[in-house]
C-alpha cells in the first residue's frame, strides 16, 4: 500500500484514537467484518434449514436390532450402516436398497427380497437366508462365515472376498449362475467355484 493510501484511511484504536492495531472503518468485501458477517448469515441459513426440516436424517443412524419387522418395506432405501442384528425380517422387501456396512448379524431373512441390493462390507454372520432372493446383489467383502443359505436365488450375485463355510460354498456353487450387472463379475467366479 502506498504511503498516501495508508494515510487516507481512518483507523480507530479500541480507545477511540488512530494508530497501529486500529480497526478499519470499512465494511466491504475482503474485510474481516465482512467475513464475520458472511459466516453469521451462513450459520443462520443452516439453522433455518435444519429447523424447517429441509434435511432428512440419514437412515444409517437407525438401529432395528432385535425387532420383528415381518413384511417390512425397505425397497430402494438408504440403509448404510443400519443395524438389524437378531431381527426377524421374514418377507421383508429390500429390493435395490443400499445396505453397505449394515449389520444383519443373526437376522432371519426367510423369503426376503434382497435382489439388486448393495451389501458390500455388510455383516451377515449367523443370518438365515432361506428362500431369499439375492439375484444381482453385491456382497463384496461382506462377512458371512456362519450364514445359512438354503433355497436362495443367487443368479448374478457377486460374492467377491466373502468368507463362507465349506458346506455353504458347495451349496452355492451348485446353483451359481449369471453375471452381476454392476461389477461385471460372474457369480461362479466370485465364489471361486471349480
Amino acid at each position: 500500500m502506498a504511503p498516501a493510501e495508508a494515510s487516507s484511511r481512518l483507523h480507530l484504536t479500541p480507545h477511540g484514537g488512530a494508530g497501529p492495531g486500529a480497526i478499519p472503518d470499512q465494511v466491504g468485501p475482503g474485510s474481516r467484518l465482512w467475513r464475520l458477517l458472511q459466516q453469521g448469515l451462513l450459520g443462520l441459513l443452516l439453522a433455518a434449514v435444519l429447523l424447517l426440516g429441509g434435511l432428512e436424517p440419514v437412515a444409517a443412524a437407525m438401529d432395528y436390532a432385535k425387532q420383528v419387522l415381518i413384511g417390512a418395506d425397505f425397497r430402494g432405501a438408504d440403509l448404510r450402516g443400519v443395524t438389524f442384528n437378531l431381527t426377524n425380517l421374514r418377507d421383508a422387501d429390500f429390493h435395490g436398497a443400499d445396505l453397505r456396512n449394515a449389520s444383519l448379524f443373526g437376522a432371519k431373512l426367510q423369503d426376503a427380497d434382497l435382489a439388486e441390493t448393495d451389501l458390500r462390507d455388510a455383516t451377515l454372520d449367523s443370518a438365515v437366508f432361506d428362500g431369499t432372493d439375492l439375484r444381482n446383489a453385491r456382497l463384496d467383502d461382506a462377512f458371512a462365515f456362519n450364514t445359512k443359505f438354503s433355497n436362495v436365488l443367487i443368479e448374478g450375485a457377486d460374492f467377491t472376498n466373502v468368507p463362507l463355510r465349506g458346506d455353504a460354498l458347495k451349496a452355492l456353487c451348485a446353483i451359481a449362475s449369471g453375471t452381476n450387472p454392476s461389477s461385471g463379475r460372474a457369480t461362479r467366479d466370485t465364489l471361486g467355484c471349480a
